[in-house]
């Protein structure tokens, strides 16, 4: 009875982080579901790299939105660095924890001739050997990429929002 009133009260805790790392898991998706609507993952291969960098600024803006939430709902408006912070980590390792669910969703549903794109247009450009094409371009792969993608860009995405959404005068 204790760790499920302790569970059930840390899931009430970080209920705000758990909705902005379900958004960002969606606008994720959304996103993949963009790049392959608009070619980036087949006949504009060669852009994907390039066009893919976008991503950062709805990425970004989920962030600042999350927590300005924490910050009005949570904290009535007072936030520390730290709290912003710890609740910028919170989403992070969420959506690092939901990643391989994401990733997955991505190559079987979204886009399934990703990789088989990539490996072609690497072996063709002369930029990897078809055995490090498909070591590289693979679920597995894609799967760690963006786990550990989700907890570093989240870690310096929060360190940052954090300093400019906490109150003025929290430390």
């Amino acid at each position: 009875y204790v760790f499920a009133s302790k569970t059930l009260q840390t899931m009430k805790n970080i209920k705000i982080e758990i909705k902005w790392a379900l958004i960002f898991v969606a606008m994720m998706l959304a996103w993949m579901f963009l790049e392959k609507s608009l070619g980036y993952h087949d006949e504009k291969i060669e852009d994907h790299p390039f066009f893919t960098n976008f991503v950062a600024i709805p990425s970004i803006a989920i962030y600042i939105f999350a927590l300005l939430d924490k910050k009005q709902n949570f904290y009535y408006g007072l936030m520390s660095y730290k709290q912003g912070f710890i609740s910028g980590l919170i989403i992070s390792v969420i959506v690092a924890i939901l990643s391989p669910l994401s990733q997955y969703i991505t190559t079987e549903f979204i886009t399934p001739d990703y990789f088989s794109n990539e490996i072609n247009y690497a072996v063709e450009q002369g930029e990897m050997t078809r055995d490090e094409a498909e070591g590289y371009f693979n679920l597995k792969s894609y799967i760690l990429q963006s786990v550990i993608g989700a907890l570093v860009m989240g870690l310096l995405t929060s360190a940052i929002v954090a300093i400019f959404v906490k109150s003025k005068s929290q430390s």
